[in-house]
């Protein structure tokens, strides 16, 4: 039996403060749901189901692609629909922030912070592979698992670029996805570890960044353009207090209101801990793992009006 860490006093106090935190504890220790995305580039959904019914399937309410699949299946990298590219195996609210970006067959779309590519094959399949991706990332070895995951899935509309995503400029994207760098207290779950390693001053780092990356993907926005800004963490200062500073920095940026049918969700944080974020955080969409028995995750979409 594997051991799970403590969580620390200032967490369990902190969190207690935004949800009900034995559901959440509950939730975040529970093993984890398996779940793969069909790729459409590569097979049809309904000729999956007939071709995989070894896994177990089992539709996630939210995404046509999406399906649970039988926990007891171990190493699904290992099976032969992956392999080929049929499947890409993927966290089920982590299919998310592309499908709230919606790209189509003419777009010009930048990944910011791309690896491994889970993100950017889904954008490529909802393209039919048509339009562009710029899929970015800064760390050349995790560029590896990204080229390899592009070639399996056979897509063929991106390229790869390796730069910190602070250095884009003078572009205009027709939409941007920017699934930033967190603290991951979404994915406890999946990474137990961090519940150890979570620090406030951690926190604060965390939200320099992506202060930056979003201010950054802004201004490499078209006009009438859209940025989805995604993270996989519960921490307010990454996410609610995120999407604010961008709203009071530029008055061109107005939130749109998500609404994913079939999808449980929970109240955007409006405050926490003095601090008052913009009043239309309420547009945004915040998932605990208590919500869908899945990760945590958080999603804003962003339109640039002029």
């Amino acid at each position: 039996m594997k051991k799970i860490p403590e969580f620390k006093s200032e967490f369990i106090d902190r969190y207690s403060k935004l949800t009900d935190f034995k559901k959440f504890k509950e939730y975040s220790l529970k093993d984890k749901r398996k779940s793969v995305r069909v790729n459409s580039l590569k097979i049809s959904v309904e000729d999956f189901k007939k071709k995989h019914k070894e896994l177990g399937l089992k539709q996630i309410s939210w995404i046509k692609e999406g399906f649970f699949v039988d926990s007891s299946k171990i190493g699904l990298g290992n099976f032969l629909g992956h392999s080929i590219g049929h499947f890409y195996v993927q966290e089920a609210s982590s299919m998310l922030p592309a499908l709230i970006l919606d790209p189509r067959e003419n777009d010009f779309v930048l990944d910011m912070a791309a690896a491994p590519g889970s993100k950017t094959t889904q954008m490529a399949a909802l393209m039919k592979n048509k339009g562009l991706i710029v899929a970015n990332d800064n760390n050349y070895n995790r560029l590896k698992a990204l080229t390899m995951n592009l070639q399996r899935c056979g897509v063929t509309n991106t390229i790869i670029s390796l730069m910190e995503g602070r250095f884009f400029s003078k572009f205009s994207f027709d939409k941007i996805l920017l699934d930033g760098p967190c603290s991951g207290t979404g994915t406890f779950r999946k990474s137990p570890n961090l519940i150890q390693e979570w620090n406030a001053n951690m926190i604060k780092r965390t939200c320099g960044i992506q202060r930056q990356l979003i201010k950054t993907a802004y201004n490499n926005l078209k006009v009438g353009g859209t940025l989805v800004y995604s993270t996989c963490t519960l921490e307010p200062g990454e996410n609610e207090g995120v999407v604010s500073y961008l709203l009071e920095e530029f008055d061109s940026a107005k939130l749109e209101k998500i609404n994913v049918s079939g999808l449980k969700s929970s109240p955007p944080v409006l405050e926490f801990e003095g601090k008052e974020f913009n009043s239309e955080i309420s547009k945004c969409l915040r998932i605990w793992p208590q919500d869908n028995d899945t990760d945590g995750f958080f999603v804003a979409k962003i339109k640039k009006v002029f």
